[in-house]
């Protein structure tokens, strides 16, 4: 399915996407960040991050908890300290096309309310394929060296930063008390053969490519072998200033470099798409010859005043992006089909493939997303690579880029087919259980329920996830022991099973310290990094309850929205689903809708999870473990719209919808997209209707836009 573009996708085959996206990206996440062994390039992956967003724009009731929308790199590893950025290091959407490039600046304009004329600076520059490193500065003197980790958590690899030559630890100049330079540490392609030389003729293993060379140069636990390595740093960013010495963006990488950094020089301002666009092919026909490995532009607002007002959105800037390089083919072998069983149930077929390098990293498996896929059928019975079923035995063409990485793309015609058509089970690998395909469905689900253990796993594996209760110790392969495990002591089947463990181990004979791949160390650390889950924030012990359709940003709304669970649990046990179309609903299901970003399919997923009695069990034994915080508003001190909820409309003159929005929340108050008896305040501007009248028929203060300036003080 990833051959459909987004805008054809039904809603049917957009959750069956979703589905193999998540799983996809998160095993991407454990190889790039974990293992420093990644199957795909950063572009590539940028670019499966992309079209997830792309189908959760399109469908946001689709959103998954497991999305990796807001996810940044992965968990930091145990083998490093850790050092919490002062400012978190995000990533970048992504462009694939010229034509991506001009909606990005007409999204910039629509946002800041530009007109067409309106000139806009932005700068362009090589997207260097490196580890992307966060240096503290204090006093001149560089403190802190770490890496971007899971974008708010990194890696402390202080000492090993001292020792790459284009990382100064005294910065030259009057630089700023605090400042935080953020870059990519690279390996040029001579210093990589050089050093995969070496490898070779003292017997170790090579590196697959320059960016895992640098990567784990740079992660060694000893830092001496991290200097015999030969590393270099590009500074293009920041974190913490205590004093900007610059109000554009050129204008602090100029800065870098007068403190004594490497700053590259193809980066350029330039005012028109054209002139971005010429830029970018004129870098991609330089690309051989740079002696280093890159795999975009970057492009960037270059005015820092209108950085700050275009803000962020989800895990990425809104006033910067990614312009990928075009997509690369290899041949392989289709060696076997293997059929993984996710946490809904749904049955996914992987290939397994003859390893083959594809733009410099090693491919060995890709999602076939269904059994029409695999048939040769995709968008409503159209044909997908003329026809052709894949069998075991194929000789495949594999495409890694753009919006459809990775995918067999097509079979070799002219050479041997597999000697039989595959036959896509009906039973499920886990359980044994009939796996069925409902009408309109493309997805083939286990029918195993509670039952079924990969459903079950894979539910606690969600509940203990990074985004969610985040508890250490309880990896993948911990959770399946515990759960398979006949020893009541050690059982976890459910969430709350998790909190009991301690207890259950301290009436038990059998000890955990005593089963190998455990030890007293490890077990305490384990209970301690439990009892240190039993109060979590809001937002991440709703994301944890895995509810269909409340993902990490849903949680965060619902949370903003109720600001404790007690608050949401009523409303949603209170709420009745509309009868029909006619019936709107009670007051309940009324007011959970109204959250702004929350639609119908969210609130009925809400509904339905806690009217299933076992649910509300579950979430008994679990509240007496456990206990969630209320929400906490990060508000502008002394503002006057703390806790009120606000409804725009109208058109605005001052300030884009998205932007007046956004500094309401600022300012601590809630947005709604509706006027109810809950609204505390109305800004109209010129165009409003229905809203104002019912606001009036309400007697709900009304203000037009020059009065919320001076309300908020702005």
């Amino acid at each position: 399915m990833a051959d459909i573009p987004v805008e054809e996708l039904s809603e049917a085959e957009a959750a069956e996407e979703l589905g193999r996206l998540a799983a996809e990206i998160a095993q991407h996440d454990y190889r790039y960040n974990t293992e420093d062994a990644p199957t795909i390039s950063d572009g590539e992956y940028d670019a499966l991050r992309r079209r997830n967003l792309a189908i959760e724009q399109r469908f946001p009731h689709l959103k998954r908890e497991d999305s990796p929308s807001n996810k940044v790199g992965a968990t930091v590893s145990e083998k490093f300290g850790k050092v919490t950025h002062s400012i978190p290091m995000l990533s970048l959407d992504n462009a694939f096309s010229d034509q991506d490039v001009q909606d990005f600046v007409d999204r910039i304009r629509r946002f800041l309310k530009l007109g067409a004329s309106a000139p806009v600076e932005i700068t362009a520059e090589p997207k260097i394929d490196g580890l992307s490193l966060s240096l503290r500065y204090e006093m001149g003197r560089l403190v802190t060296a770490a890496t971007r980790g899971d974008g708010t958590t990194g890696e402390n690899v202080t000492l090993n930063a001292r020792t790459v030559a284009s990382i100064p630890n005294v910065l030259n100049g009057n630089p700023p008390e605090v400042l935080e330079v953020r870059g990519e540490v690279y390996m040029s392609h001579a210093d990589f053969a050089a050093l995969n030389e070496r490898q070779t003729q003292d017997g170790k293993p090579v590196f697959a490519n320059p960016r895992n060379a640098a990567a784990g140069s740079l992660r060694q636990l000893d830092a001496t072998i991290t200097a015999s390595r030969p590393l270099q740093f590009f500074a293009y960013a920041w974190g913490e200033v205590s004093a900007m010495p610059a109000a554009t963006q050129m204008g602090m990488v100029e800065a870098f470099k007068s403190y004594g950094f490497r700053v590259n020089p193809l980066m350029q301002k330039f005012e028109t798409v054209d002139g971005l666009v010429r830029h970018y092919h004129q870098i991609e026909e330089q690309r051989a010859t740079l002696g280093y490995d890159i795999d975009g532009v970057v492009y960037k607002v270059d005015d820092l005043a209108l950085q700050q007002r275009l803000g962020f959105v989800s895990r990425s800037p809104r006033w910067a992006i990614a312009h990928k390089f075009p997509a690369e083919q290899a041949i392989t072998i289709l060696r076997g089909i293997d059929i993984q069983v996710g946490r809904t149930g749904a049955l996914t077929p992987v290939a397994r493939l003859e390893p083959v390098t594809v733009g410099g990293v090693v491919v060995t498996n890709v999602t076939l997303h269904n059994e029409d896929y695999i048939k040769g059928i995709g968008q409503n019975g159209q044909p997908v690579r003329e026809g052709r079923d894949l069998r075991v035995g194929d000789t495949v063409v594999v495409q890694r880029a753009g919006d459809v990485i990775p995918q067999i793309v097509d079979i070799v015609a002219d050479k041997p087919r597999g000697p039989s058509a595959y036959t896509f089970p009906d039973t499920c690998p886990a359980c044994g259980s009939h796996a069925v395909r409902e009408e309109g469905e493309v997805v083939r689900r286990c029918t195993g329920g509670l039952i079924c253990p990969a459903q079950a796993v894979e539910r606690i594996r969600h509940f203990v996830s990074r985004n969610a209760f985040d508890i250490e110790g309880l990896g993948e392969k911990q959770v399946e022991f515990f759960f398979k495990s006949d020893d009541p002591a050690l059982h976890i089947g459910t969430p709350a099973d998790i909190f009991t463990l301690k207890k259950r181990q301290a009436a038990s004979l059998a000890k955990l310290e005593n089963i190998d791949g455990f030890g007293a160390v490890s077990v305490k650390k384990l209970y301690d990094a439990i009892d240190d889950r039993r109060q979590v924030a809001l937002s991440r012990f709703i994301y944890g309850l895995g509810i269909r359709h409340v993902g990490e940003v849903n949680a965060k709304r619902l949370a903003k929205a109720y600001r404790s669970y007690a608050a949401l649990a009523a409303v949603a046990q209170a709420a009745t689903l509309p009868a029909d179309k006619s019936d709107k609903g009670n007051d309940a299901w009324r007011e959970l809708n109204d959250v702004e970003g929350i639609g119908s399919i969210v609130a009925e997923a809400l509904v339905d999870f806690y009217a299933e009695e076992h649910n509300r069990t579950a979430l008994a034994a679990l509240l007496d473990e456990v206990t969630p915080l209320d929400e906490e508003v990060r508000t502008v001190s002394n503002s006057p719209v703390v806790g009120k909820t606000i409804v725009f409309t109208g058109s605005l003159e001052r300030m884009s919808r998205d932007e007046a929005k956004a500094m309401a929340e600022r300012y601590g108050a809630k947005t709604a997209g509706s006027v109810s008896k809950k609204t505390d305040l109305v800004v109209a501007g010129p165009g409003a209707g229905s809203k104002l009248t019912q606001a009036q028929s309400l007697g709900i203060e009304v203000i037009d836009e020059d009065a919320w300036f001076t309300l908020v003080g702005a």
